[in-house]
Formats: C-alpha cells, sequence, structure tokens
C-alpha cells in the first residue's frame, strides 16, 4: 500500500505500508544517486540523498527504538504488533473500532440526518440553522457515546488511538471530559477520510500503520 498527496508546504507525502517500507527505502536511494546522509530521532527520520533529495520519514507510534542504521531500526518498529483504537468523524457520520496489525477486530458504525445549509432568509434561516445546530450536537454526542462504549473497555490494552475524519468535529469531541483517557491516547496526525462506513474504518486500519514519508527535492 502506497499513497501520494501533495503537501502544502511543499513537496508531496507518500504513506508506505510497513511490509514495503524496506524495498521503498531501496528504491529512493537507486532513483536519487545513492544516501548522502541520515539523521534521526525519537519521531523522525531524515534521510538525504546524495542529489540533494530530502525523504523525512514520520515514526508511527513513537519512540523509536533499537541499535543500527536508522531505516532497519524504522522498518522494525512499523512491523511491530499493535492493538490500536480508531475513531473517525465526520458531522452526521461517525465509525469506531478496535484493530489488530492492520485487521478490525470490533467496530460501531453509525450515521446520523444533519441538514445542509439553507438559501433562505429571515427567520425561515434562523430556525433551520437552530434545527441544523441541534442535529449536529445530537449526532457528535452519540459518536461520543460509541467511541465510549467501543473503545473505552479496551483502552488499558491499546498502543494507541489514531484520529481521522473532520478536525473541527474530533475538535468538539475532544471538548467531552468523558473522552478524555481516549483523545490521550491519540497523537497529532489525523487521517484524511471520506464520511466514516465501515469500509473506511478497514481503510483506515491499514492507514494507521503506515510511514508517513515528505519528499523534498533539492532546492
Amino acid at each position: 500500500m502506497s499513497r501520494v498527496r501533495q503537501a502544502a508546504e511543499g513537496g508531496r507525502v507518500v504513506e508506505v505500508s510497513p511490509e514495503r517500507l524496506a524495498g521503498w527505502f531501496d528504491g529512493f536511494a537507486e532513483r536519487n544517486d545513492g544516501i548522502g546522509d541520515t539523521t534521526a530521532t525519537d519521531t523522525e527520520i531524515v534521510v538525504t540523498a546524495r542529489n540533494g533529495t530530502t525523504a523525512t520519514a514520520g515514526v508511527p507510534f513513537p519512540p523509536l527504538g533499537g541499535t543500527g542504521p536508522p531505516t532497519v531500526r524504522l522498518v522494525v518498529h512499523a512491523r511491530r504488533s499493535r492493538r490500536i483504537g480508531l475513531l473517525l468523524v465526520r458531522l452526521g457520520a461517525h465509525s469506531v473500532g478496535v484493530a489488530e496489525n492492520g485487521k478490525v477486530v470490533l467496530s460501531r458504525t453509525d450515521r446520523h440526518l444533519v441538514y445542509g445549509r439553507s438559501s433562505a432568509g429571515g427567520w425561515s434561516q434562523q430556525r433551520f440553522a437552530r434545527r441544523r445546530e441541534g442535529q449536529a450536537r445530537q449526532a457528535l454526542r452519540e459518536a461520543a457515546d460509541d467511541a465510549l462504549e467501543v473503545l473505552g473497555p479496551h483502552l488499558a490494552e491499546l498502543d494507541a488511538v489514531v484520529l481521522g475524519g473532520d478536525r473541527r468535529a474530533l475538535d468538539e469531541l475532544r471538548a467531552d471530559r468523558r473522552l478524555e483517557p481516549v483523545f490521550a491516547l491519540a497523537g497529532p496526525r489525523v487521517l484524511e477520510l471520506r464520511e466514516p462506513r465501515r469500509s473506511v474504518l478497514d481503510e483506515a486500519a491499514q492507514r494507521a500503520r503506515a510511514v508517513q514519508i515528505h519528499l523534498r527535492d533539492r532546492t
């Protein structure tokens, strides 16, 4: 599995599955005249090719441990067995689950009616806005309830919680004090996903294991 997107700060970001990571680093060296330098911290590895191209790989589920060459350590780290929680939310839909090594073993998905914006004016628009706001609150409340019921009993077993969907909706959930133990296990990464469905949860379980690598051509 590999996914590529343009990075807002320039360059591009590729998501590489743990199983393909060693081969990806070999290919990076071949495409860019070999490796000139490699540095590592607990949270990222920066590989600089001889032609000046850089590959900055974020460490999933840090810190990076082990000894030896950083890229080898990252491959071993990424392939380690893990049990993670998944919390995917967009306005009107959510999917929550527990995954082991990229496979969902427990899940719950739900959708809620939330009207789109109205083009009407005056009192009608205000009534519509209040109704929409109420629907959105109810949808997020049910998402929080499901997150507690699905993830709550398993928090002690989880290595991490991975978030996905809409950042604004997730921020509103974060304000629910009942979910503090859930968000305490979550990192800063938020997977960009379409409307949460069961199949999207399967996709998220795979992507959660992937290593994000930011590629920048030499300047």
